[in-house]
């Protein structure tokens, strides 16, 4: 059998790079049978060796000139867009994620769920709907599969059956084989959400601008601030919006499992997890990144979520000297929020006491900014709480931000407003002493 393409995905895109929706459209509409024989045509036409060392638009363009010749040559009378939809699918098919591409190169679509060959779900505008793109074959599906990993230096079977990987386009993957999956191979990929200004945010409903200028003035004046909200909720894209307002002259370290964080600042230093290898060395933790980084003289430490360990190394950071750090974490309320930031610190190899541990909690967090995804896909802010129980034995908050949701009617769409309560007045002399005074909440309409 010949040997088969293993290079990395792209989306479908025109030779010049950029992505090509309408070329999508017709490769979708492209017979899987005519698909499979032209790919087996031009895997056997092309040097491998020599192909993989170019540059991936030179290996696009020179498999579609191949192709080309070979539709001329081979091929059944095809209109121009049929012609034109088979070279480009087949060439999908042979360099990059074949059947998914036309969905990675969708922007509508932040995740993308494959459960087996011939099922394939979608998260579009915030809806899961299914998809029409499917699988040939299990065969195929594992072939796709083995591409994803084998870029990034990772294996993926029976005695391996998990594995995460990113794309090389940053698209992050978790993959999970029988027997594990009972049904066949699953695989889940997380497009990064395009970064989003705070004032888009206001616009899309997810806070009113009274809020808005609260976080910004909580930001600036150094407050530690923890987003907090269930899976697909938003967090990420809100802490990308929040970390705006860090001011242009300060030193920023972003730690990531991946990267997704797409800071505008220009003194900023990213740094990524890495798992282990095949043979299991390598491992590089959320958590000796971000003792690392108390070594880099950072103004502030954003980190995209704590999730073990690290988040005792964070709120000691907190604590001393590294205030208006940012993070998120996955909790469904703001008192959920501290409970899993204290069940998280105690997992760290520090044998400290459980009142020990609440403490650093208590006086290293400032605001709990909670998201919440409704049943018609839109993310809000439902709480911003701010905590007041500094130094107490219990938690407790003032609210600064709520949201009163309506009654869901037939349509199921949520309705409601944004309502900003009286600032404490501690709060405010907070900000004030930073430079950040805060107008009072004025009482327009905050519906959405």
């Amino acid at each position: 059998m010949k040997e088969r393409a293993t290079f990395s995905a792209t989306s479908i895109r025109t030779t010049d790079g950029e992505p090509n929706a309408e070329l999508s459209a017709v490769a979708e509409e492209t017979d899987d049978a005519l698909v499979a024989d032209f790919r087996e045509r031009l895997l056997s036409e092309i040097d491998l060796p020599e192909l993989s060392k170019l540059e991936l638009p030179q290996r696009r363009a020179r498999l579609e000139r191949v192709m080309t010749h070979l539709v001329a040559s081979h091929g059944p009378l095809l209109s121009s867009r049929e012609r034109t939809g088979l070279i480009r699918r087949v060439v999908a098919e042979a360099l990059g994620l074949g059947v998914l591409e036309p969905l990675l190169a969708d922007d509508a679509i932040t995740e993308i769920m494959v459960n087996g060959p011939d099922q394939i779900y979608v998260e579009r505008l915030g809806r899961i709907e299914q998809a029409k793109e499917r699988f040939v074959s299990t065969e195929q599906l594992l072939q796709t599969i083995d591409r994803i990993v084998s870029t990034v230096n990772r294996r993926v079977d029976e005695s391996s059956p998990m594995v995460d990987a990113r794309l090389r386009t940053g698209e992050r993957v978790n993959v999970i084989l029988p027997p594990l999956a009972l049904d066949g191979p699953v695989v889940t990929i997380r497009k990064f959400p395009r970064p989003f200004t705070m004032e888009q945010l206001v616009s899309a409903g997810t806070l009113n601008s009274q809020t808005a200028h609260i976080l910004a003035a909580a930001v600036r004046a150094k407050l530690n601030i923890i987003v907090s909200g269930g899976t697909g909720s938003g967090k990420t894209t809100l802490l990308n919006s929040l970390s705006s307002y860090i001011p242009e002259r300060e030193r920023i370290v972003t730690i990531e499992d991946a990267a997704e964080l797409s800071l505008q600042q220009t003194h900023v230093i990213r740094l990524e997890s890495r798992p282990a290898n095949v043979e299991g060395k390598g491992l590089v933790s959320i958590r000796d990144l971000v003792r690392n980084s108390l070594r880099m003289r950072p103004d502030r430490i954003v980190v995209g979520e704590v999730r073990g360990g690290e988040t005792m190394d964070m709120l000691s950071a907190m604590n001393t000297g590294h205030e208006g750090s940012l993070t998120t974490i996955h909790a469904n309320s703001p008192e959920e929020a501290l409970s899993r930031a204290e069940t998280l610190a105690s997992m760290s190899d520090l044998d400290l006491p459980f009142a020990a541990v609440r403490e650093q909690v208590n006086n290293a967090i400032d605001l709990i900014v909670q998201l919440e995804r409704g049943p018609d896909g839109s993310r809000r802010v439902t709480d911003v709480a701010l905590v007041s129980s500094k130094g107490r034995a219990e938690y407790e908050f003032e609210r600064i931000t709520t949201f009163e949701a309506e009654p869901i009617g037939a349509d199921r769409i949520v309705r409601g407003r944004h309502v900003t309560h009286t600032l404490p007045a501690h709060f405010v002399r907070r900000l004030e002493l930073a430079g950040q005074p805060v107008t009072p909440p004025q009482s327009d309409d905050n519906r959405v």
